[in-house]
């Protein structure tokens, strides 16, 4: 039995062992790299914040990884806006004839 130096309450010694083993516990799912990839993939820069989150990924690794996923991201809109101008200017000139 120890003895709270604050509240004064009696614990058990296999009390007190059993819940620092649960502290260290395997990570949540979210925090796999597979969910990552599955993640930046699917939506993109919205799957960062699993990213951030995650306490085993150094600073530096996020800052890289967050910079490639936002410039590819930035760079499929303005691939995909040019390719939507193209068929709507395509369509408009159908609609000429």
């Amino acid at each position: 039995m120890i003895k709270c130096p604050y509240c004064g309450k009696e614990f058990e010694v296999q009390a007190i062992d059993a819940s620092a083993g649960s502290v260290e516990s395997k990570p949540k799912w979210y925090f796999s790299t597979y969910w990552l990839v599955i993640g930046i993939l699917c939506i993109g820069p919205f799957a960062l914040p699993l990213m951030w989150f995650n306490p085993r990924y150094k600073p530096i690794t996020k800052i890289i990884v967050s910079i490639v996923v936002i410039t590819v991201s930035i760079w499929l809109y303005m691939e995909t806006k040019q390719l939507w101008d193209n068929a709507m200017r395509q369509w408009n000139q159908m609609g000429k004839f």
